[in-house]
């Protein structure tokens, strides 16, 4: 694509960029003939999105490329994934700032359990808030116990996913609001943005980052859409096929999730009384 084309923004900008030659024929090899809906799909949310409209057009291909590799639709409707605008400051060559709108692949909780019941591995898969009351015993030695029976108030103290593999392997990860809030500052550049997700659908975003971080660390290193999904949410695409991404804070994907499941990471089991045993690493 000519440099021209790139530098241009607006709807009719990005329409062009989709529907070019190269790109075309990069979401028909991916989606056969289901790629110029799709791509129209991506034109109909840029057009209805004030700020996402003005988007490089290449950041929004990207970003539109790893939803089509997952095959992940883009309704927001359905709540598969998303693609979200930000600001982005850069330098040009004479060592000025300017800012850019950039699009952004962003995943929901139920692409990621999408994810897992294709890959055929998982008997159980899901995320839940929890609830004040549920939490029944802390023990610094044997850890966490949790009945879901004992909710005391509608109160939400934390989150918890958890999984159970076909060969019978099962973990939990959980949460507590503090945590995530603090985790959802530190790593999403639309945190404090007031129309953003995190603001608009917290719980959602909670869940989210709770199963992300359980399948980022637990999940069978052969599921390769998850591991795909885990390195692209949230992350500034430079180039999909070649899986060159940039995070908010220039943190790489292994780094970023290393920290985070290091400083929240718990385990869990569920025993026969229906009760979440998690014990601290």
């Amino acid at each position: 694509m000519s440099t021209e084309l790139v530098k241009k923004t607006g709807v009719a900008a990005i329409s062009e960029y989709m529907n070019s030659g190269k790109v075309a024929d990069k979401f028909k090899q991916m989606m056969g003939k289901r790629s110029t809906q799709f791509i129209t799909s991506v034109l109909h949310i840029c057009a209805n999105n004030a700020m996402l409209k003005n988007a490089t057009p290449d950041s929004v291909y990207q970003a539109a490329a790893v939803a089509a590799t997952l095959d992940l639709p883009l309704n927001s409707n359905l709540g598969f994934a998303y693609i979200i605008p930000y600001n982005e400051k850069r330098q040009d060559e004479q060592g000025r700032d300017y800012t850019v709108v950039v699009a952004q692949f962003q995943m929901a909780y139920k692409g990621f359990i999408q994810l897992a019941q294709r890959s055929g591995q998982f008997k159980h898969i899901g995320a839940s808030a929890i609830y004040e009351g549920q939490i029944v015993e802390e023990n610094p030695l044997t850890g966490h116990k949790f009945d879901f029976t004992k909710k005391t108030s509608d109160k939400v103290i934390g989150y918890a996913a958890s999984f159970v593999l076909l060969n019978g392997f099962e973990t939990t990860f959980y949460m507590s609001v503090e945590k995530i809030q603090a985790h959802g500052k530190k790593y999403s550049k639309t945190y404090e943005n007031k129309s953003g997700r995190w603001k608009l659908d917290f719980d959602g975003m909670a869940t989210k980052t709770v199963l992300k971080l359980l399948l980022s660390k637990y999940a069978p290193l052969s599921v390769e859409t998850i591991q795909s999904a885990v390195m692209f949410d949230q992350a500034t695409i430079k180039d999909f096929e070649a899986k060159e991404v940039e995070y908010a804070d220039g943190v790489e994907v292994e780094t970023l999730m290393i920290e985070s499941v290091k400083e929240e990471k718990e385990q869990v089991k569920v025993n026969n009384e229906g009760q979440i045993q998690i014990t601290m690493p």
